[in-house]
């Protein structure tokens, strides 16, 4: 505890004295803004998109020890090593997600990256052998961590007055998916002997993913391009 102290006072030290709020600082949202964020539509588009990269990404950090440990018989130390490097791939391709939906925009880097998670959870559901699963493991895990950073690209587009708020939103649904994965396969292994059926749902819920942002993308307003008129809309509103 002592120890872990000693990084959480510099990283603290340093925040005092390096951190300061932007001089661009707009008008301060209103009761009414924020309620009417409550009620868009997009909002918890978001929210279920975020759901099920950053959901994915932290559910599968939490049981993928166990999954390991029960489906391919590894020691727990091993577990403990392999979900360690399929996170680190994860954890470092978020940025990459941003940077990249900057470059080619975040609905259709999101739409792509959906289906990509949709297929490593398909392959997940045939429990291949120990190489090839963490091998799927590695790309679903890049694929859930680049999400993530094209969900958070996307968001202050369309919510740039309430940002503080949509974004506490968003993350708190996406934290509650990552305790509906480990639930989904845990039940599925408890239910049939098998983990098979868990990724099964996992890749339905991915494909919704999938049909509900393809579905936003092609809507008549055009979910991208619309989004400054929507603002404007309910500035005069």
């Amino acid at each position: 505890m002592a120890v872990a102290m000693i990084p959480l006072t510099i990283a603290l030290v340093g925040f005092v004295l390096l951190a300061k709020e932007s001089p661009r600082r707009g008008g301060t949202p209103t009761m009414a803004q924020y309620l009417r964020s409550l009620k868009q539509r997009d909002l918890w588009s978001f929210c279920a998109l975020y759901s099920v990269t950053f959901g994915g990404y932290v559910g599968l950090g939490s049981f993928l020890p166990l999954m390991l440990r029960d489906q391919y018989q590894v020691t727990p130390v091993t577990a403990g090593l392999l979900t360690a490097l399929v996170a680190f791939v994860g954890s470092v391709s978020r940025p990459a997600g941003g940077i990249l939906a900057d470059k080619v925009g975040g609905a259709p880097l999101l739409s792509l990256l959906l289906t990509g998670i949709a297929v490593a959870y398909a392959l997940c559901a045939t429990l291949p052998s120990l190489p090839t699963a963490v091998a799927i493991l590695g790309v679903l895990m890049l694929c859930l961590g680049l999400g993530n950073g094209a969900v958070f690209q996307m968001v202050p587009q369309r919510f740039a007055r309430e940002i503080g708020l949509v974004t506490g939103v968003v993350g708190a649904i996406g934290g509650i998916g990552g305790f509906i994965l480990p639930n989904v396969l845990g039940q599925a292994r408890a239910g049939t002997g098998s983990f098979a059926t868990g990724f099964v749902i996992l890749t339905v819920l991915a494909a919704g993913g999938v049909v509900l942002l393809r579905s936003l993308m092609a809507s008549k307003t055009g979910w991208r391009a619309s989004w400054r008129e929507v603002e404007a809309e309910a500035d005069a509103a």
